[in-house]
C-alpha cells in the first residue's frame, strides 16, 4: 500500500470517529450546535442581523436549522467518500477503473451511513432514519462525482 493510500486510510478512520462522535451526542446538544451555526449564518449573510431582537435571531436560526443539519450530513459523507476514494483509486485510464473508483468508495460511505443511523437508535433523543442514510449516501456520491469530473478534466488537459 502506497503512502497516499495509507494516509487516506488513517484520515478516513479519524473522520469516521468524528462522525461517530457527532452522532453520539444527545439530541439537545446537537440542536444547540445547529442553532449556533444558524446564528453565525445570520451574522454573516443577513444585513442588520445584529440589530434584530434576540427572539427574531433565534427564529431565523430555527428556520435554517433543518437545511443546516442536512447540509452537514451530506458534507461529512462527501468527505468520507473522497477519503475512501483515496484508498480505492489505483490509477489507470481504463473506464472500468472509474466505475470501481466510484462505486467501491460510495459503498463504503453508504454502509457507514447505515451503521451510523443504527447507532443513533441508542442515543438519547436521536433516531435512526432511512432518509438520513439516503442523504448521506447522496452526499458521498456527490463528492465522488465531483472527484470523477476533476479527474476527467485533468486527463483531458494533459
Amino acid at each position: 500500500m502506497n503512502m497516499r493510500r495509507k494516509t487516506c486510510l488513517a484520515l478516513m478512520i479519524v473522520w469516521m470517529a468524528v462522525i461517530f462522535t457527532f452522532s453520539a451526542r444527545p439530541a439537545d446538544e446537537s440542536e444547540e450546535d445547529s442553532l449556533r451555526v444558524g446564528m453565525l449564518l445570520g451574522r454573516i449573510f443577513v444585513p442588520e442581523f445584529e440589530e434584530w431582537s434576540r427572539e427574531k435571531q433565534y427564529e431565523f436560526a430555527e428556520k435554517v436549522d433543518h437545511p443546516v443539519r442536512k447540509t452537514a450530513h451530506a458534507s461529512e459523507y462527501a468527505v468520507l467518500g473522497l477519503l475512501a476514494a483515496g484508498i480505492c483509486i489505483r490509477g489507470g485510464e481504463e473506464e472500468r477503473r472509474y466505475r470501481r473508483d466510484l462505486f467501491l468508495p460510495w459503498g463504503i460511505a453508504a454502509a457507514y451511513a447505515a451503521t451510523d443511523e443504527f447507532h443513533q437508535l441508542f442515543v438519547p433523543g436521536r433516531s435512526g432514519q432511512v432518509s438520513d442514510v439516503l442523504l448521506d449516501s447522496a452526499g458521498a456520491l456527490a463528492g465522488l462525482l465531483l472527484l470523477t469530473g476533476i479527474r476527467k478534466y485533468r486527463r483531458k488537459k494533459t
